[in-house]
């Protein structure tokens, strides 16, 4: 079975920017050519922001191509 991660905001943001160093850049190149996996918090944080209409459009893609998990009692029950 292949790995799966949980893409965190600051990754995101970061990853799309090029401000991740190299080896981290081919790490997530190989996990963002997958399905992306994102929370809903994590799409929320990174809309929230004020950005450029470019950088909007980028963002909004990102996150259309991309696997938005959803808080249910269970993911929030093994948070507490």
């Amino acid at each position: 079975m292949e790995q799966q991660y949980l893409i965190d905001s600051n990754a995101v943001i970061d990853y799309l920017a090029g401000k991740i160093p190299k080896n981290g850049m081919s790490f997530l190149n190989r996990i963002m050519n997958q399905t992306p996996n994102v929370s809903v918090i994590t799409k929320i944080e990174v809309l929230g922001f004020d950005c450029d209409k470019t950088s909007e459009r980028l963002l909004t893609n990102f996150f259309n191509d991309s696997n938005i998990i959803g808080l249910s009692d269970e993911i929030v029950q093994e948070m507490i």
